[in-house]
């Protein structure tokens, strides 16, 4: 697979946030009376605010407004055991030695983003889209369009990297090549993902003529 610039997924990607997502949203979801499966089941890969909205039929824009307010402001704070995944930090490091564009696009606010990027001890992209930069998060495409647009790419030299199913969607409804990264077994579309691997430890990156070239170890 050849590409120009890698656009990449944060939470469940190039970080291990799980235990902090999950004690969020159960402490929201057992405070508001809401089954906390049916949070776990619905929130991953999207904005924080579409879940709100989706789990809070008949709120006020006020209410849900608040209520992510607390929630950000937890997340952003609370960053015990957010670590980097496996092969993230070298990847990074390759990427930017051999001078391949990359950014990351991410369904999280800047101070979200920003503080799990320094707990996780990984480099803060030049590029970073975080959900206050697009009006229609992911699965939408707008973000990752948005990505490719950034680093002076079209969409279809951008290869996504991504985990979760609305990230991946997003990748593929922008146009763009896209890398499941442990994806959940009943994710739709994964025939139409360019490559299947399990940890970020399986890419190969190698420069060519016209970019580079990613292959599965």
């Amino acid at each position: 697979m050849q590409g120009k610039g890698f656009l990449f997924d944060l939470d469940g990607t190039l970080i291990d946030s799980l235990p902090v997502v999950e004690l969020a949203w159960g402490n929201w979801a057992t405070r508001r009376g809401v089954p906390v499966e049916q949070v776990f089941d619905f929130i991953h890969g999207k904005q924080a605010i579409t879940s709100l909205r989706h789990f809070m039929p008949g709120a006020s824009e006020q209410e849900i407004q608040s209520e992510f307010s607390l929630l950000e402001a937890f997340e952003a704070g609370c960053t015990d055991g957010v670590t980097a995944l496996p092969g993230a930090a070298a990847l990074l490091e390759r990427l930017t030695e051999l001078n391949i564009p990359w950014a990351i696009v991410t369904s999280g606010s800047l101070p979200v983003a920003s503080s799990r990027l320094k707990a996780g001890n990984l480099p803060l992209p030049e590029c970073l889209i975080t959900a206050e930069q697009v009006a229609r998060g992911k699965p939408q495409p707008d973000a990752y369009l948005l990505g490719a647009s950034r680093l002076g790419l079209s969409p279809a030299d951008c290869i996504v990297v991504e985990d979760a199913i609305a990230g991946i969607q997003s990748g593929l409804a922008a146009g763009s090549p896209v890398i499941a990264v442990n994806p959940p077994a009943h994710t739709p579309q994964l025939d139409a993902v360019a490559m299947h691997i399990s940890a970020l430890t399986q890419l190969l990156v190698e420069p060519d003529n016209h970019g580079f070239r990613v292959s599965k170890a």
